[in-house]
């Protein structure tokens, strides 16, 4: 009974009500919110968000951030679209990009690491760099007119079915990062870091090796948001998945994973990306201005610094109530 309680009263919980009321309301405000075609939609604009969501994810709970993920999309972007444009097959495009992704995350956790610079400030930083770098690449212009076979990718669906393929690229990743996190001592080490990184340190965790390890894959995994956008929109531009770091750092923390580290799941960060893609879609069925959409992200982040919080404090609050009155 007291699992059921805490099960019922948890942030997860209120955000599969919240889920459902966004569902009710779309499928009230457009008819064709529950259409196979807008399920196709839906999930398909989500995907680069959600990639890189599943670092993300990893780097709070250890107490750290990356804000470059973004930055970084948008310069494998150019990078894929500048080697193809030159002559070179897609396959050593994608390659050498995922390298570049790499190499950004390495030189964001080097700088954490090593040199012991806050993530925040070292990850803003990157943020412009990566940025311009991807205009001193391209400049003002666009690379387009990719084939057919490379944009199945961003926006080809499993025969027979609304799944995109990027969504199973998705959810195999996300299993991965499952187990790893929920299942296997790493992901302990993970949490016992966020809790207390000197007390991590000192019953012999590689606190620097697994952060540094982390930076390298949120970028590896940017870089391939970066191709997956690229195969969606047949065009490699600078200007790609600008400001979707916010997107990515609302949906983390929406899900319950506390910006100070230690707490978190992957399930709830599933829910808040549910949520999202949901939202955005009601505002577009609706037609919704982009100003308006980027104000209702706003105020989820805001949400959902508070939100897990409160629910954590109304938890603690209703236990203590529950002892007491045991007691008496």
């Amino acid at each position: 009974m007291k699992k059921l309680r805490s099960l019922l009263l948890s942030w997860e919980a209120l955000l599969v009500v919240l889920l459902l009321i966004c569902v009710v309301i779309g499928s009230g405000l457009s008819p064709y919110f529950l259409s196979g075609f807008n399920f196709y939609a839906l999930t398909t604009n989500a995907m680069e968000i959600a990639i890189m969501a599943l670092p993300m994810t990893l780097i709070i709970i250890v107490g750290e951030i990356d804000l470059s993920v973004a930055s970084v999309l948008g310069l494998a972007s150019v990078v894929l679209g500048v080697i193809w444009k030159s002559g070179h097959p897609l396959w050593l495009a994608i390659g050498a990009v995922l390298l570049i992704g790499a190499l950004a995350g390495l030189i964001n956790g080097v700088l954490v690491t090593r040199l012991g610079l806050p993530s925040l400030v070292v990850t803003i930083g990157s943020l412009a760099l990566f940025r311009g770098l991807a205009y001193v690449v391209l400049g003002d212009q666009a690379v387009s007119g990719f084939p057919a076979s490379f944009t199945t990718l961003g926006f080809g669906t499993i025969p027979g079915t609304e799944i995109p393929w990027s969504g199973v690229v998705f959810v195999v990743l996300l299993l991965i990062f499952a187990v790893v996190l929920h299942m296997s001592r790493l992901g302990r080490q993970l949490y016992a870091m966020g809790n207390n990184k000197e007390a991590a340190r000192f019953a012999g965790i590689n606190v620097r090796q697994i952060k540094l390890v982390l930076f390298l894959l949120s970028g590896l995994l940017s870089a391939l948001a970066g191709v997956i956008l690229t195969s969606r929109l047949s065009s490699a531009r600078p200007d790609n998945g600008v400001g979707l770091e916010l997107n990515v750092v609302t949906v983390v923390l929406l899900g319950g994973v506390n910006i100070f580290g230690g707490r978190g799941s992957l399930t709830g960060v599933v829910l808040a990306l549910l949520i999202l893609a949901v939202i955005q879609n009601i505002l577009g069925l609706v037609n919704i201005s982009g100003d308006i959409q980027s104000l209702v992200i706003g105020l989820l982040l805001i949400l959902s610094v508070l939100g897990p919080n409160i629910a954590r404090r109304i938890q603690v609050a209703l236990a203590r109530r529950h002892l007491a009155t045991g007691r008496s």
